[in-house]
């Protein structure tokens, strides 16, 4: 889906209503934006750039569909131009189909581990709906921060954390849970010294962490090849 790319981030979208969801007009018509119609407040404006849907509160919906996915490196340029050019929350929503599916470990990744923004996988458009709508119901009767942001609401976040964490080479589910209870966010386990790792999980695999995140940090995304 084309990207108004000349505009990253316009600064005044932030500002929107509890309960409301501005779209940008590129959805207009689509099957996401008639699945969203009726059950949240949904408005298109024009010039939005690089964000697909502003939520409140300074949260907004980056998404990436499963073409997006399959063709190549443009969608993850739009990232790293958004976390150069916003202090907005970003989330990303990514398609994860069958076709997409054996994209979706490296783009987990590189969302979650070198971007640390928060990625929730869908497998279509309809699921897509569910979920900002239920970010925006949310948001709205607690008048709190992010759900998926927020500690307390932070189980999807957590289960995509998780998932990230075990395409380090040589740490399974259980290693990353006891990675994640000693180290809770991908920030702290990546600053996280060989001593303190070797305590969590050994040496064996304290080494693996150590240069996996080492070797991340040379291609970061000030300087990733896009």
């Amino acid at each position: 889906m084309a990207t108004n790319e000349s505009t990253p981030v316009r600064a005044g979208a932030s500002a929107v209503p509890y309960g409301h969801v501005i779209g940008s007009e590129k959805w207009r018509g689509t099957e996401l934006a008639q699945l969203l119609q009726g059950k949240i407040k949904l408005m298109f404006e024009d010039g939005l750039g690089l964000v697909d849907f502003h939520l409140s509160n300074r949260a907004c919906v980056l998404y990436i569909s499963e073409s997006d996915m399959v063709s190549g490196n443009a969608f993850k340029r739009r990232l790293v131009r958004f976390r150069k050019a916003s202090n907005l929350k970003g989330l990303v929503i990514a398609e994860r189909t069958r076709l997409s599916d054996q994209y979706f470990a490296p783009v987990q990744n590189f969302i979650v581990l070198e971007l640390g923004m928060v990625l929730l996988p869908v497998t279509n458009q309809s699921e897509a709906a569910q979920l900002i709508v239920h970010l925006v119901q949310e948001r709205s009767r607690e008048g709190g921060s992010n759900p998926f942001l927020a500690k307390k609401h932070g189980h999807l976040s957590d289960a995509s954390v998780l998932q990230s964490v075990q395409t380090i080479p040589g740490v399974g589910r259980v290693k990353a849970q006891q990675l994640l209870q000693r180290f809770p966010s991908i920030q702290q386990l990546s600053d996280a010294s060989l001593r303190e790792l070797e305590a969590v999980v050994g040496r064996g695999i304290a080494s693996n962490i150590h240069s996996f995140f080492t070797q991340t940090s040379g291609h970061s995304s000030d300087s990733h090849p896009l």
